[in-house]
């Protein structure tokens, strides 16, 4: 199945583009200056900055390209040069943020990081940073044939429907649905108590529905608990929550998510294997909430490496 990409033919996306290597395995654009958002990033309208992130084969050498072309976008970490600008762009979640940087006109911000990296993320969660990001409504400018990344872009989609239905009632609306998707990289994220706008996520989601059924259309019909009513424009979920329902939706969350559940779960110096473990957590009557707690742990801290590690990248 393809990733239904929601690409992009505005002018501004393309001739940001041009002024970087063009060695981009994917490139896209997200956030406040991609797409509408309600509330107050919607008031600054065509002066949001633009956000970037490039996903490269080789970040050494990108680096070093990009550092002829742009030195003026890096901190006084350019004096460092390419091999140590890619060695602290690996902690964290694994990007290198150059921001406040002025291009045609418009502030944009742009994150750089390497395709196996974007890849580990998509498929594993390790650290929901940027696979977070490809959860909600992107623009994708660049894409290339790489098919491994294409299945990581659509197993990081059927993941998050997944997590979704853990965390959802039994019935709940396609907006529900959406909002619960777009909240999963926001848990646990220090900056949504600190700095960012609380009703952040209802923000992204009521005025961008129809990019989210278009993200999402094809992994939802192929879903049997998901029924489309058609005829009324809406879609309709009754999840099994039964033990078992919920053992097979625990078994396919990726691997980083089922080890911190596990983490949580199973007393120090008991050694029991994931499985039995999920089965366990499966007949819990909080199951939904411990799957919270497990996403909430993966984003705590990779997005305090990542804030600290801006402060560097950001000069």
């Amino acid at each position: 199945m393809a990733l239904p990409v929601l690409s992009s033919s505005a002018v501004k996306f393309r001739r940001v583009l041009a002024h970087f290597p063009q060695e981009l395995s994917l490139a896209f654009a997200y956030g406040s200056g991609g797409f509408r958002q309600a509330g107050a990033a919607a008031e600054h309208g065509e002066n949001n900055m633009l956000d970037f992130v490039f996903a490269v084969d080789d970040s050494v050498t990108w680096h070093m390209m990009n550092l002829l072309k742009n030195r003026s976008h890096y901190s006084f970490l350019k004096f460092l040069g390419p091999n140590q600008i890619t060695s602290i762009q690996s902690y964290g979640a694994g990007i290198y943020y150059n921001t406040l940087v002025p291009c045609n006109g418009r502030m944009i911000k742009y994150g750089v990081i390497s395709t196996d990296i974007l890849i580990d993320d998509l498929f594993h969660w390790k650290t929901l940073y940027v696979a977070g990001r490809l959860q909600k409504p992107v623009k994708i400018l660049t894409q290339n044939e790489n098919s491994k990344l294409q299945a990581a872009l659509v197993s990081n989609l059927k993941s998050a429907v997944t997590a979704a239905f853990l965390m959802l009632p039994e019935s709940f609306s396609e907006e529900d649905l959406y909002m619960q998707i777009a909240g999963l990289s926001y848990s646990g994220d220090f900056r949504m108590i600190i700095g960012e706008d609380r009703s952040k996520v209802q923000n992204i989601v009521k005025p961008n529905i129809p990019h989210f059924q278009k993200l999402y259309s094809n992994i939802l019909q192929d879903c049997p608990q998901v029924v489309y009513k058609h005829h009324l424009g809406r879609l309709e979920a009754s999840i099994d929550k039964s033990p078992e329902g919920q053992f097979t939706q625990l078994m396919a969350l990726p691997k980083t998510l089922q080890q911190k559940i596990t983490s949580l779960v199973n007393p120090p110096g008991k050694n029991r294997d994931v499985e039995e473990i999920l089965l366990q957590v499966a007949h819990d009557p909080d199951c939904g909430f411990v799957v919270h707690q497990g996403i909430s742990g993966i984003v705590r801290s990779s997005s305090i490496v990542q804030s600290a590690k801006t402060i560097l990248t950001a000069g």
